[in-house]
């Protein structure tokens, strides 16, 4: 029972890594740069994502444009978008494999069907969490150089968006999540290979024996 309630923490922890996984993925504020100007009322925030770059007015105004080409981009901004689609299919995988494999769902068939498919789903969340933990820590780490440039103007200067901090708290929930069900089902088969039960198998001349002596009793 402990078991069960250990992977719905799992699959909880999961879907919520799912969903902010996603969700970082489409915003397009993975880096910001307010420009407040001479003027409240011509105040600016700048916000740039891995598929669109957004302007905000002060006035309520505000304007997306779509990044069509793809070889334009830095190296670092295709390589985030790559590995965050990866990791929102795996995680996607990951979801449909441990609802089968959990031991709270009548899915799955046989326990040792359920554990082996608990198992692949919790690598795919692992998985899942590490292809987005590593284009947000490398977004980050391109924004902070920059920052602290001193050969770039102040204008070009960013800072870390909402959609950097909501991809590290998915990965983050992803990998929790791989590693609560990997480890779940891990004891679970150490379990019955430590405490299988010995069977002791006499020789057949010792059960022909044990039955000529038996039936001789009878006589």
């Amino acid at each position: 029972m402990a078991s069960a309630s250990l992977q719905f923490f799992a699959f909880i922890l999961a879907l919520f890594g799912v969903f902010g996984d996603i969700t970082a993925t489409l915003l397009p504020n993975w880096k910001v740069n307010a420009d407040v100007g001479s003027n409240i009322i011509t105040a600016i925030t700048q916000m740039q994502g891995l598929w669109m770059d957004c302007t905000w007015y002060s006035t309520g105004m505000f304007s997306c444009t779509l990044k069509y080409s793809v070889l334009s981009l830095p190296i670092y901004i295709q390589a985030a978008r790559t590995t965050m689609v990866l990791s929102c299919i795996l995680s996607a995988f990951g979801i449909c494999i441990t609802t089968v494999g959990m031991k709270c769902t009548k899915l799955g068939g046989d326990p040792d069907s359920k554990s082996h498919a608990c198992f692949a789903g919790g690598v795919c969340f692992i998985l899942a969490g590490i292809f987005g933990l590593v284009p947000t820590s490398w977004y980050t780490r391109e924004i902070i150089s920059n920052f602290l440039d001193q050969t770039i103007p102040e204008s070009s200067k960013h800072e870390p968006g909402g959609a950097v901090y909501t991809g590290f708290i998915s990965a983050a929930f992803l990998l929790i999540a791989g590693v609560i069900f990997c480890t779940s089902c891990f004891k679970k088969q150490q379990g019955a290979w430590i405490y299988r039960p010995k069977q002791h198998h006499l020789p057949s001349t010792e059960q022909e024996s044990n039955a000529g002596y038996n039936l001789k009793d009878y006589v």
